[in-house]
């Protein structure tokens, strides 16, 4: 007798008490999405960006979800997040939650799936409502006044730019797909270029094959002997640095002289992995489930934390700029 939402949500309940971040129902194409993104910044939940017609949201505090406080959402959100993965990947998960209308509904913090009423702040304190209804928020209006150079190229699987006031490649590598041939322009810069700093920034990289990474990646970065070295590399990781990108952070910490920077990887490094999918045969919903168990780190901690860890605030946010590659940028090799 349940609603689709109500359906979807139960079956996040059960799966994700497997606990890995692999297994996992996925979220119908249907699915009712509203037309802004959330994120989170210390104790604050801001809209990030919007739609235009929702311009005067971005960058508020969210109050409430149909009077349903702003904390009370996260505690009602938290608990379908994977049971065993680190604290850092399930917190990482909530704020984008907060927006599908599916799960909004299924935990009864909305009567539908389709609309919802946001309570908003903003920076004198006042405070308004916004009534949203499901749709795509493209093209969005970002909080960032510019771009920060992470964002740039969205959609782009690999990307690499040369930095010559800091005499840096940094490399956007968000996808495994053609990474040989992705690659290849790469290694050819840094061999015109002979650069004091390589940069890899794998933030945004949900994973794919990390034996091609490790071969196109890894090997082929240990084998440049003027880079392979401490302060030269450096390696960016955060919360959704995710399955094969998560053990190939691990390989450059374990093979190469790599300084890894950013914010803990959500990830559990020994953990099951390897996915396979199935449909559902009454709900239609598709199943991903991991098949193999994988180690990447021997002793200590089930975890990988950065050598430095910087967090983004929401002041950086908002100007557009990037601690994170700012620091590495400022380091002397």
């Amino acid at each position: 007798g349940l609603d689709p939402a109500h359906i979807y949500v139960g079956m996040m309940r059960i799966v994700n008490s497997v606990g890995d971040g692999h297994t996992y129902v996925r979220f119908p194409k249907e699915c009712d999405d509203f037309p802004l993104a959330v994120s989170r910044f210390g104790n604050d939940y801001r809209v990030v960006f919007a739609s235009p017609d929702f311009a005067k949201a971005i960058g508020t505090r969210v109050v409430a979800i149909e009077g349903v406080p702003i904390d009370r959402v996260h505690e009602l959100i938290f608990p379908l997040t994977p049971q065993d993965e680190t604290s850092q990947y399930r917190e990482a998960l909530v704020p984008p939650w907060m927006t599908i209308g599916m799960l909004l509904h299924g935990l009864d913090i909305t009567p539908e799936s389709t609309k919802a009423r946001f309570k908003l702040r903003d920076d004198r304190g006042a405070e308004f409502t916004v009534d949203l209804h499901s749709g795509p928020a493209r093209p969005p209006q970002w909080a960032y006044a510019k771009s920060p150079l992470f964002r740039e190229h969205p959609g782009e699987p690999f990307w690499y730019t040369w930095l010559p006031d800091a005499r840096a490649i940094y490399c956007n590598w968000r996808s495994y797909k053609n990474l040989r041939e992705n690659s290849r322009g790469l290694f050819d810069l840094a061999e015109k270029q002979h650069p004091d700093k390589l940069i890899i920034d794998l933030r945004q990289n949900a994973g794919g094959d990390y034996f091609v990474g490790l071969a196109q990646m890894v090997t082929r970065v240990r084998n440049l002997a003027d880079i392979n070295q401490k302060g030269h590399l450096f390696v960016l990781i955060g919360p959704f640095t995710f399955s094969a990108a998560m053990a190939n952070a691990a390989h450059f910490r374990q093979k190469t002289a790599a300084t890894l920077v950013g914010l803990p990887i959500g990830e559990k490094p020994n953990s099951y992995a390897e996915v396979r999918r199935v449909a559902l045969p009454n709900s239609h919903l598709t199943l991903s489930y991991s098949v193999r168990y994988y180690k990447f780190v021997e002793t200590g901690e089930n975890m990988i934390r950065p050598d430095r860890e910087i967090e983004t605030t929401w002041e950086d946010f908002k100007s557009g700029r990037d601690p994170v590659l700012e620091w590495v940028l400022k380091q002397r090799p």
